[in-house]
């Protein structure tokens, strides 16, 4: 996504969704306002609601694009990894902090608390392909029992968000891919079985 996107009269609704994630890349959810995405676009403040009743509808529509985007992103890294569970599983979290890193909008957007409150089948949807998608990685790597599918999605989830917030925060001093590839080895580590 890119602010640099010129707004065309007519296709406002796809530009208020662009602009939120240039916002989002820049500022984060703390900072995320209708206002200043209307003021990124240059239009009047009013424009927006024209297609989103507030904040959280718009947000809505961005977690939708959000949770299908990093669907197909993780699905793309898991199959260029290859066969091997562990791999696939690993590539998803670099996949993650890659995508986090372009677009600002991690699971933190996509499950936004604010978001419990609207109903929206089109973002339910599209975030429980992401979960799936994540639930049957894990799960290939053959853990023991359901439960165990869940610790291991949370746990890789956990370090590949760890590492892009981290990023985000100016801590590591070195490019998205190295650290890509530093959460997808932390993340492969998850699923070394341990000694008895």
């Amino acid at each position: 996504m890119s602010s640099k996107r010129a707004y065309h009269h007519g296709d406002l609704r796809a530009a208020l969704i662009a602009a939120s994630f240039d916002l989002l890349a820049e500022c984060g959810l703390q900072r995320f306002s209708v206002a200043a995405v209307a003021r990124r676009l240059q239009v009047s403040s009013a424009a927006p609601y024209r297609h989103f009743a507030d904040r959280g509808h718009l947000l809505a529509a961005v977690s939708t694009v959000a949770a299908r985007d990093l669907n197909a992103a993780i699905l793309t890294a898991a199959d260029t990894a290859g066969p091997d569970p562990a791999d696939r599983l690993a590539a998803a979290a670099g996949a993650y902090v890659r995508y986090v890193t372009r677009t600002g909008a991690g699971l933190p957007v996509i499950y936004a608390a604010e978001l419990s409150r609207i109903h929206d089948e089109a973002r339910r949807d599209q975030t429980r392909a992401l979960m799936d998608t994540m639930l049957d990685l894990a799960g290939a790597t053959g853990t023991r029992s359901y439960q165990d599918t869940v610790l291991l999605v949370e746990a890789t989830i956990a370090v590949a968000h760890g590492y892009a917030a981290l990023l985000s925060e100016g801590f590591f001093a070195r490019q998205v891919d190295d650290i890509a590839n530093r959460a997808a080895e932390a993340a492969r580590a998850l699923t070394v079985p341990l000694s008895p």
